[in-house]
Parts: C-alpha cells; structure tokens; sequence
C-alpha cells in the first residue's frame, strides 16, 4: 500500500531511516545502563516508604520511555495518535490488558502511564542493560504460577497497573490478533482486579514477530492508542477460582479484540 504521507523507502533515502533507528535502541540500551547505575538506585534508596521508592522509580521509567518514543518518532519509526489517554493516565491497581503488534508496545503503553508495572521475562533479569530498570520499578519475574500470582497481588494493592499482552508473543502477520491466553483472566479473577482494554491500531506493520529487531520499517508504523471498555471483574468471579470462568472471560475479551480490530489493523 502506497501512501505519499507515507512513503515505503527504498535504496538510499532509507539509510537515514535505519540509522536513526538503530541510534534509537543503541541510546535505549546505554540509557537502560546508566540510568540502572546512577539515578535509579538513588530514587530506589532515597528516603520513604518502599512504596513510595517503587513509585519513584516506576515513574522514572515513564518519562525515559516518553523520551524514547519521541526519538522514535523523530526517526521516522513510528507517529503515534491517542484517543481518550486520561482514561489510562488515572488509572489505579487495574490489570491493562493490550494486543501487541509491534516490539515497542509496551514501552508505548508505560510512556504513557507513571504508575505501570509488567511481567518480564526472566532473561531480562540477566540483562546488564535492563536489569536494574526492571529490578528498580519493582517489575514481576515470570516464574511460579502462584509466586507470580502472590506478586501480582502486592502490585495491584499498592494502586499500580499491571500490563499484560493476552497473546503471550507479538501479533503474527496476516492475523487480526493470536488466540488468547487465560493468563490475564486468572490474574484478574484471583486478585478481583478490574480489566482496562487498550487497543492498539496500527497501519503499515513493522517490528513484528516475524522480523529482526534491526529491521527498521520502511513505513512509519502508524499506531493509535484507543481506550477500550472496562471490564469489571465482580461479572465474572461469582464461581472465583472454575477454570469456566476464566476460559469465558478469555473468550469475550478476546471477540471484544478481533471486533475492535476488525476493519483497522493492516494485514499488509
């Protein structure tokens, strides 16, 4: 699809393209370093209730991805829209759920939010670039099903949003959106956490599944933030604890996606 808003660039007027790109995730990496050996363990330690240094921290984060975003988008990698953002901005001790076309969701998602954890791989916790980011914002390892699920709980007490991508991997290409985990459900029903659905609509995919890291789109991934329905989680935890129930809320969160996206998330 051709778009002179949006060109598809070819030869060398997509060398600065790719090298601003790449200078993005080079300035990502070092700044996920330095920041892990300087100004996060001081906001980590500085005085306060370990509540309060965890919102410090997590906050920290938000504005550093907000500055990558904007280096993104100065790169020519992505132009970002938003729709009815207050809504995720004040959003308190609520599970954010989101479909996840692009390698950069969920640093979208946390730019645009000052009070968000997430369940990270547990590589990242061996990652010399990302491991105090992760260890400082009080981010969740995923391991045990029910050691994730008891931090899952301190995390949404202390009124922070959990982000988790109902998918589980990026969106393959030539899909609407991939079959649903029960992961989000089961958190949300054991920990009575109310649903936020995020929809992120892209145009000219780029940062799938199916591509490496370093290739750098060639059209500007255009992506629009909409907030979609709440979800309260008392409709569905009358039987708390029957698999049913969290196989039912899967099935409508994920219809409720594939609706959403059905016109608006471009296949090539």
């Amino acid at each position: 699809m051709t778009n002179p808003a949006n060109p598809r660039l070819t030869g060398l007027a997509y060398l600065p393209r790719w090298c601003g790109g790449i200078a993005c995730y080079v300035a990502f990496g070092l700044g996920g370093l330095l920041s892990s050996l300087t100004i996060l363990p001081v906001l980590r330690f500085w005085p306060g209730t370990a509540e309060r240094r965890i919102q410090r921290v997590q906050h920290a984060v938000h504005l550093m991805f907000k500055v990558f975003v904007y280096m993104l988008t100065w790169a020519g990698v992505i132009r970002l829209s938003t729709n009815d953002i207050h809504k995720l901005a004040n959003a308190k001790g609520m599970i954010v759920i989101a479909n996840h076309p692009t390698l950069i969701d969920v640093v979208v998602l946390i730019s645009l939010m000052p009070n968000a954890g997430c369940i990270v791989k547990q590589g990242l916790w061996r990652n010399p670039f990302m491991r105090g980011v992760v260890s400082c914002a009080g981010y969740i390892p995923n391991r045990g099903a029910e050691l994730m699920l008891k931090d899952c709980r301190q995390v949404l007490d202390r009124d922070t949003n959990l982000i988790i991508f109902p998918e589980g991997t990026r969106t393959l290409i030539g899909h609407r959106v991939n079959d649903f985990a029960r992961g989000a459900a089961n958190i949300a029903l054991r920990t009575r956490a109310d649903i936020l659905a995020v929809v992120l609509h892209t145009r000219y995919p780029g940062l799938t599944k199916q591509e490496p890291w370093y290739e750098i789109p060639r059209q500007t991934i255009e992506m629009r933030v909409e907030i979609g329905a709440t979800v309260p989680h008392f409709g569905y935890d009358a039987r708390l604890g029957d698999a049913k129930i969290a196989r039912q809320l899967t099935r409508d969160l994920e219809h409720f996606y594939r609706q959403q996206l059905d016109n608006t998330y471009e296949l090539n």
